[in-house]
């Protein structure tokens, strides 16, 4: 399948991503990949090694007369997000990823495309095989399940890796390079909460709130695009005086993810059921109203389940856990005043859960300052506690501090401008990186992150411009040959 990417320039480039599209990775679910990527090594003559997570190192030996040039690491993530379309069947851990060409950008069919990071990956892997390029001596990391929890590089082996000079291929922007990213930390709420026995004159209905874009929840977070979870406990928040009752609710798929739709079902008294049905079309205008121009495809809908279920949040536990969820903090938290137009501190609503009572919450913050990001976990914590639910912070990771007057920033900025005719902006990212988890794991590294322009990142909207990934090939391999003619110190 995807015979038409080889097709595309950089043909190595493209060639490595047909593989990875044909391989399916969502996050945990890598082990395929690696064991292929393992075999492509050895048959080509790369040393390869695995520590103990499983994340996955290829050697290449240096250019002949470069042995003495820093060491260059090419570091990318294997897994991807799997989202697709709610009407489009895929298995992500079975199915391939079909993409198309248009208008000058690659996408995928109702899916996400992979892109993230698997361009990445593929450079990588094509930098390995390019007999012609000059270099001092190389190694491609590829960590796994950076998606679900940077769990890779939280993971990574220490006194491991040898080089000098890390290269991130994980960014999404052209014309831009980043010195920085923020932390963040996975807030879990869990609660068992009690349940009553639906009424006689009570009837069901089933609350479903869908179309939005979605998108990355660090880079896309300051959009001011719909966030499904926030929406619809808003609308729960309304029908509350028609003495509406939650049975179950089910809202975002991942918790980096903007989430795009979400479900709830209620009980309410029978005589109420046509005043609900008027205020959620009311609540349909004033929504799609506030987000006209951002976010113009909501869609809220209401109807009747085919089962009825036997049991509903009592109503004391509903009220309370709308009004927690409906005071949760969502969004961006606070800008940055050291650096104009970045995004310091935010969380994503992205994982909402009810079924027969058992409430589960998963939440992401970011912040470039890992006080805040405690900080605004803590929050969490003290919300949730009034409801008796249980809070934990899970896979925290520190920011990326920046390093503007780095050796390898100006060295990029050299070859940006020499290449392309303009001076790159320089930036720190409102997202996760590995880099700053690797950077605490080796102090020594110098490392800066850049990429093509990737849009859509962790949506089915996700696509890439061809275009951009031949000026990032292009840089990345000038960058490379670069650095192969300094000595190390």
């Amino acid at each position: 399948m995807n015979a038409h990417l080889e097709q595309l320039s950089p043909q190595p480039l493209w060639r490595h991503f047909r593989t990875l599209c044909n391989t399916p990775r969502p996050s945990g679910h890598e082990a395929a990949l690696v064991t292929r990527l393992e075999e492509w090594a050895e048959a080509r003559g790369l040393a390869h090694d695995r520590d103990a997570f499983g994340n996955l190192r290829l050697r290449k030996a240096a250019t002949p007369g470069r042995e003495g040039s820093p060491g260059v690491i090419l570091q990318g993530h294997l897994d991807m997000v799997a989202q697709a379309n709610a009407d489009h069947p895929h298995d992500f851990t079975r199915d391939p990823i079909e993409t198309h060409v248009a208008d000058g950008w690659l996408h995928a069919r109702e899916t996400t495309l992979g892109a993230d990071n698997g361009l990445g990956v593929a450079a990588a892997l094509a930098i390995l095989e390019d007999e012609t390029l000059v270099h001092g001596p190389l190694e491609a990391l590829f960590t796994l399940e950076e998606e679900s929890g940077m769990g890779g590089a939280l993971n990574l082996a220490e006194d491991w890796l040898e080089g000098r000079v890390l290269l991130n291929l994980d960014s999404e922007d052209r014309g831009q390079v980043f010195i920085g990213c923020a932390g963040g930390a996975d807030v879990v709420v869990e609660a068992q909460l009690p349940t009553a026995a639906l009424a006689d004159d009570e009837v069901v209905l089933r609350l479903s709130l869908t179309g939005l874009v979605g998108g990355h929840s660090g880079i896309d977070i300051h959009k001011g695009r719909g966030n499904a979870n926030r929406l619809l406990v808003r609308v729960l928040r309304s029908l509350e005086p028609f003495d509406a009752r939650l049975i179950d609710y089910q809202g975002g798929t991942l918790r980096n993810a903007l989430p795009r739709e979400a479900f709830a079902t209620l009980a309410l008294p029978a005589d109420e059921r046509e005043h609900v049905r008027e205020r959620v079309a009311a609540l349909e205008t004033e929504l799609r109203a506030e987000l006209a121009g951002v976010d113009d495809g909501l869609s809220l809908a209401l109807e009747s389940p085919d089962a009825r279920p036997a049991e509903a949040l009592s109503a004391h536990a509903s009220r309370m856990l709308i009004g927690a969820l409906h005071v949760a903090p969502c969004g961006v938290e606070r800008m940055s005043s050291e650096l104009p137009g970045v995004v310091e501190t935010s969380n994503n609503l992205g994982v909402i859960s009810l079924e027969g009572g058992r409430f589960q919450l998963c939440a992401l913050v970011r912040s470039l300052r890992d006080s805040a990001t405690l900080d605004l976990a803590d929050r969490f914590r003290a919300l949730f506690e009034l409801i008796g639910a249980r809070t934990r912070i899970e896979n925290a990771y520190p920011g990326w501090t920046p390093a503007p007057e780095s050796a390898l920033l100006a060295r990029f900025r050299r070859l940006h401008q020499a290449r392309l005719g303009s001076d790159p902006e320089v930036l720190v990212i409102h997202a996760g990186l590995e880099c700053g988890i690797l950077g605490g794991k080796y102090p020594h590294l110098e490392m800066i992150s850049f990429g093509p322009l990737i849009r859509g990142a962790h949506s089915p909207d996700e696509r890439v411009e061809l275009a951009s990934v031949e000026e990032f090939w292009g840089l990345l391999r000038a960058l490379v040959e670069d650095l192969a003619q300094h000595e190390t110190a």
